[in-house]
């Protein structure tokens, strides 16, 4: 916390929290939550993948092929 000017109100919210939960140190606590809050992110991306993937369960995969070879793009 030493490169971070924060408030007499902030650092008393945030030394309850980590008492509360336990951590040794703020920097600690703030690295947990940051790790959760990443963790939380990445399964909402997975979770979007899913269903995406879900979505093309349908296709027929060689008939797509064909239609690519078909393309005047390169692919």
């Amino acid at each position: 916390m030493t490169s971070v000017s924060v408030s007499y109100e902030t650092r008393r919210l945030l030394n309850s929290l980590r008492s509360i939960s336990g951590h040794k140190s703020i920097d600690g606590l703030l690295m947990t939550l940051m790790k959760e809050h990443k963790m939380q992110k990445l399964s909402g991306v997975t979770d979007d993948l899913r269903n995406r993937l879900s979505e093309l369960e349908g296709i027929d995969s060689e008939l797509l092929i064909q239609r690519l070879g078909l393309c005047p793009f390169p692919v």
